[in-house]
């Protein structure tokens, strides 16, 4: 249960950050330093307009993919092979990598760049996805659930490259242009991920699990090749006028065993990117805002395919409908990117986050009415529409909480965040909607809510 360089103006971290020498921009674009806006781009290559829209598709492409695998096609998977409902239940923990990603995104900012990162953790995922091929159709489930786990971890250091990489190379105007179709790339690999179901039914799941592997190794190649090299933003200083950690001491100064001093250094350099992060103004209830905002559209969710079946839509029925409301929300997302552009997250950050949550009432009307079948796609379909939208404002506030050389580390921690309210709703949403009914799980959906929309109104708007 979805992402900037000379141009951006991040939030104001508590210390100053110090620029990019020229050297340090040229080792990290792997030739002259860029100092243009926007992306910078790879010789021969140009960073606008379709090119940067074919790169930002097949990275966040690649992005959605693995996650469905590692969610959408396990379950399946372990249901076709007639495992234990306890055992399907489980499926859920490989969503745990996503919610801890934060841990260890600081890596990616501190050894080799986003852009390596990016493009080595598909290799991983499609040589991974090559030994669940094998494995899938042998009756090894044990060694089928270690290699989903091992798509999991891989799948969301992925996230942490792609999203980091997305802030690099694009400036704040783009990124919020951008945000629409970024979100629409990867709900499309959503839905990817149902053709790969089918086609395991059509086929085997071995047969869907080398096509995801070439897939994702072509995907590799071609990032390989043509993604732009954007010149990496200086870390921010730890104090005014201080030396960022790693710096030479001045004159003088007593220096400690290097041992020591190596081990002080690099754990210095690992804590660095949190103590940036949660120096930024107002980071209370941006942290509030980001747990809260997607809260009730969690549990809506986790519940909505439970609806539908006591509805009577069979599981061909709940396919089409849901194929129907991804398309929605992709054009719901794209529509919340072009608002953000024209308006700004200032203007637009809370009348979005009052229709997204007032849509959920649309699931309450679904549960209490018990309506025909052209009256179900219609209220789905207009659910997913303006949740595509409130994606996009979330997204783009996110972009916002990241500084200037940890924005890999700072939008990992950002969507772990948003990701603890959906892992927990899965875990509590069955039990809830079982005891007190549909009709009033929706509508305590739609006050879970309620503080996201308040936050809205005191959260940072920059």
């Amino acid at each position: 249960m979805e992402a900037v360089v000379t141009s951006h103006k991040p939030v104001e971290p508590a210390v100053p950050a110090r620029a990019a020498l020229p050297e340090q921009a040229e080792a990290a674009s792997g030739g002259a330093p860029e100092a243009t806006r926007g992306a910078a781009a790879a010789p021969g290559e140009p960073s606008r307009g379709a090119s940067r829209g074919l790169w930002i598709s097949s990275t966040y492409f690649a992005e959605g993919l693995p996650y469905a695998i590692a969610h959408k096609v396990a379950g399946e998977f372990f249901t076709a092979a007639g495992a234990s409902l306890e055992i399907i239940g489980l499926v859920s923990l490989y969503g745990l990598p996503w919610n801890l990603k934060f841990l260890w995104s600081p890596l990616v900012d501190l050894h080799g760049s986003s852009r390596r990162w990016l493009v080595g953790a598909e290799i991983a995922l499609a040589v991974i996805l090559l030994g669940l091929a094998a494995a899938a159709d042998s009756g090894a489930l044990g060694l089928v659930a270690a290699l989903f786990g091992l798509v999991a971890v891989a799948a969301a250091t992925h996230d942490i490259a792609v999203d980091g990489f997305y802030l690099q190379a694009l400036d704040k105007d783009a990124q919020a242009a951008f945000s629409g179709l970024r979100v629409g790339a990867y709900r499309l690999a959503l839905l990817a991920g149902a053709l790969l179901v089918a086609f395991a039914g059509w086929a085997s799941f071995g047969a869907s699990f080398a096509v995801a592997a070439v897939g994702l190794a072509l995907l590799a190649g071609a990032h390989a090749v043509r993604l732009p090299r954007p010149a990496a933003a200086a870390p921010a200083r730890t104090d005014a006028g201080a030396a960022p950690p790693g710096a030479a001491a001045a004159p003088g100064a007593a220096a400690a065993p290097a041992a020591a001093a190596g081990g002080a250094v690099g754990l210095l350099r690992y804590v660095e990117p949190f103590r940036v992060f949660l120096r930024q103004p107002r980071i209370a209830s941006s942290l509030a805002f980001i747990l809260c905002y997607r809260a009730g559209d969690a549990l809506m969710f986790a519940m909505s395919s439970p609806l539908l079946k006591s509805l009577g839509l069979d599981t061909a029925a709940r396919g089409n409908v849901g194929g129907v409301g991804t398309v929605a929300s992709i054009a719901g997302s794209t529509l919340g990117g072009v608002l953000i552009k024209r308006w700004g997250l200032a203007r637009t950050i809370f009348p979005i986050a009052l229709v997204q949550s007032l849509a959920i009432l649309l699931y309450v009307a679904l549960a209490w009415s018990r309506p025909t079948l052209p009256w179900i796609v219609a209220l789905v379909t207009l659910e997913q529409f303006v949740a595509g939208v409130g994606t996009a404002v979330l997204v783009v506030f996110l972009m916002r909480r990241c500084v200037d050389g940890y924005k890999s580390s700072h939008f990992a921690i950002g969507s772990a965040l948003m990701s603890v309210s959906a892992t927990f709703a899965g875990s509590v949403s069955g039990y809830l909607a079982s005891s007190v009914g549909f009709t009033a799980f929706f509508a305590i959906a739609f006050a879970a809510s309620i503080p996201g929309v308040v936050l809205s109104r005191w959260v940072p708007r920059d």
